[in-house]
C-alpha cells in the first residue's frame, strides 16, 4: 500500500520536471485555457509511460518547490472529463494529499495517470489545441507529435523505485490516527474504523442528531493508510454509515431563498473494501435541485450583481444588504440551476472582489461552485 505523502515528497526530490512527473502551483480545470493545459498534459504522460503510473503534483512552487497547497478539490468525475475530450484516455485519479504544516482545507492535489497501452490523443479541439492532435514528454515540456510514433516507457524502473520507496508501514499508519484524533480535531467528535485488518478510516465533524439520524457538520475524512483526504467541507451536513465491508456517506447541501433554507441531498459515496487489499470508490449523484419562478430569479440575480459591485466599494451596505449578502452563493446557485448559466461566472467574480473584505462570503461561493462542478460532470 502506498503512502501518498512519501510519494509526493519523493518526486519532489526530483526537482526538475521529467518525462513521468509534473508539478503545478494550481489548476483551472473550469475555464477552457486550463482544462486545455491539464488534458495536454495528461495525454503526453500517458503516452510517455505506457506501462508505469505518471503523475502530476498540484500545490508547488515551481522554482523552489515549496509546498504551498491548494483548496480541497474533490471532483470524483475527472474521469469523465477525461473520456470527453480523449481518445483511448488513461485511468485518473485526483487525491487530496494533507501536509501538517498546511491550514485547514489546503492540501496538495495529486493526480495519477494511468495509460492503457495505446496512443492517446485529443478527441476534439479545445482552446488552441486541435482535435486528433498527440502529445508527448520531452523532458519538462509536452510537446506535439506524429500519431503513429511508436509508445516506449524508459522511465517504467524509475516509477517502480519511487512508488517502493513510498511503502505504508505502521508506524506512519499510527502516527498518523493519533495525529488525526489528538491533535488536529482535538475540538471535534472524531473516531477510527479499521477494515479489513488493514485500512484506517479516521472521520471528525460536529455532531448532531435529528429524528433519531446523526449528521456532521465541518467534516473531514481520511484515508490514513494512504494520507488521503477523501472529504472536506466546512459547511454541509454529511451522513455517515458502516458496516463490516465499506464506509458511506451522504452529503446534503443547503438551498434557498431568503431564510427559507431547506437540505437537499447531493451525493452518495460507497468506499468498498475488499480482502485482497485492494478498495474501490463508487459515487452516486443524488441532486434533484428546487425550481423557482423565473421571473423572481431574474430579479434576485439583477440585485445580487448589482450588490457585488456595491460591496466592493466603499460604500456602506444596508442592514437588508448585509443579510442578501449571506445568502448570495445560495441565491446565484439556485440561478444557476434554473437556466441563468452566466451566473456561474459571477460567482468567479464575486469570490475574487469580495475575497479581501468578505472571507466568509467568498468561502460560501467557493463550495457553491464545488456543487457545480459535481452537478456539471455528472
Amino acid at each position: 500500500m502506498i503512502n501518498k505523502r512519501l510519494l509526493v515528497k519523493n518526486l519532489l526530490a526530483h526537482n526538475d520536471e521529467n518525462s513521468f512527473y509534473d508539478k503545478k502551483r494550481f489548476i483551472s480545470i473550469g475555464e477552457k485555457e486550463g482544462k486545455g493545459k491539464f488534458l495536454k498534459h495528461v495525454c503526453a504522460l500517458a503516452n510517455s509511460n505506457p506501462t508505469s503510473n505518471s503523475f502530476i503534483v498540484i500545490g508547488v512552487e515551481d522554482e523552489n518547490n515549496e509546498i504551498v497547497g491548494v483548496d480541497f478539490f474533490d471532483d470524483s468525475k475527472i474521469q469523465n472529463l477525461v473520456n470527453a475530450y480523449l481518445d483511448n484516455p488513461p485511468l485518473i485519479s485526483y487525491e487530496n494529499i494533507p501536509f501538517p504544516h498546511l491550514p485547514d482545507g489546503k492540501v496538495v492535489g495529486l493526480v495519477t495517470i494511468k495509460s492503457i497501452g495505446k496512443v492517446c490523443s485529443l478527441r476534439k479541439s479545445i482552446w488552441k489545441y486541435y482535435g486528433g492532435s498527440v502529445f508527448f514528454r520531452e523532458g519538462s515540456i509536452s510537446l506535439p507529435k506524429a500519431y503513429d510514433i511508436e509508445l516506449k516507457d524508459i522511465n517504467a524502473e524509475a516509477v517502480a523505485t519511487i512508488e517502493q520507496h513510498a511503502k505504508n508501514n505502521i508506524e506512519l499508519t499510527l502516527d498518523g490516527v493519533i495525529d488525526f484524533l489528538n491533535h488536529r480535531h482535538k475540538d471535534l467528535e472524531s473516531d477510527y474504523k479499521v477494515f479489513k485488518e488493514q485500512f484506517v478510516v479516521c472521520w471528525a465533524g460536529n455532531k448532531k442528531v435529528v429524528n433519531g439520524e446523526t449528521y456532521y457538520h465541518r467534516v473531514d475524512i481520511e484515508l490514513i493508510n494512504e494520507q488521503v483526504k477523501l472529504f472536506y467541507s466546512n459547511l454541509d451536513e454529511v451522513k455517515i454509515s458502516i458496516d463490516d465491508d465499506s464506509f458511506t456517506t451522504i452529503e446534503f447541501v443547503q438551498l434557498g431563498l431568503g431564510s427559507k433554507q431547506k437540505y437537499y441531498p447531493l451525493e452518495k459515496v460507497v468506499i468498498n473494501f475488499s480482502e485482497n487489499g485492494t478498495y474501490q470508490i463508487n459515487s452516486d449523484l443524488l441532486f434533484n435541485p428546487p425550481k423557482y419562478n423565473q421571473k423572481k430569479l431574474e430579479e434576485i440575480y439583477t440585485n445580487n450583481n448589482a450588490l457585488v459591485v456595491k460591496a466592493n466599494s466603499s460604500i456602506v451596505l444596508t442592514l437588508a444588504e448585509v443579510k442578501s449578502l449571506k445568502y448570495l452563493a445560495d441565491t446565484y446557485l439556485i440561478c444557476y440551476l434554473n437556466g441563468f448559466e452566466e451566473a456561474k461566472e459571477e460567482m468567479e467574480n464575486a469570490r475574487n472582489l469580495l475575497k479581501p473584505k468578505y472571507p466568509e462570503i467568498n468561502a460560501s461561493l467557493k463550495e457553491a461552485l464545488r456543487v457545480l462542478r459535481k452537478v456539471k460532470y455528472n
